[in-house]
């Protein structure tokens, strides 16, 4: 079942095209169709951890997943340093 617009969401896997990591949480805002009929996407909106949004991501729909008391809240950099 897909999660509901406007609900948050953790990601199911990295996404390096997005700086987004397993396990970040986003708000979801939207679906959006491939264009040519691969797998649809899901718009997100990125928040930091004191709620200010700070990117809108396009990921596909089977990188997310609804947020369920199985999860704890995690902290990480937004940009990482080598």
């Amino acid at each position: 079942m897909k999660p509901e617009l406007y609900e948050r969401v953790v990601l199911t896997r990295d996404v390096p095209s997005e700086n987004m990591k397993k396990g970040d949480v986003a708000t979801l805002v939207d679906y959006l169709e491939h264009p040519s009929g691969g797998e649809e996407g899901a718009i997100l909106e990125v928040f930091n951890a004191v709620g200010e949004s700070v990117a809108i991501a396009t990921v596909p729909v089977s990188a997310i997943a609804s947020l369920t008391e199985e999860y704890m809240p995690a902290a990480r950099p937004i940009h990482e340093t080598v």
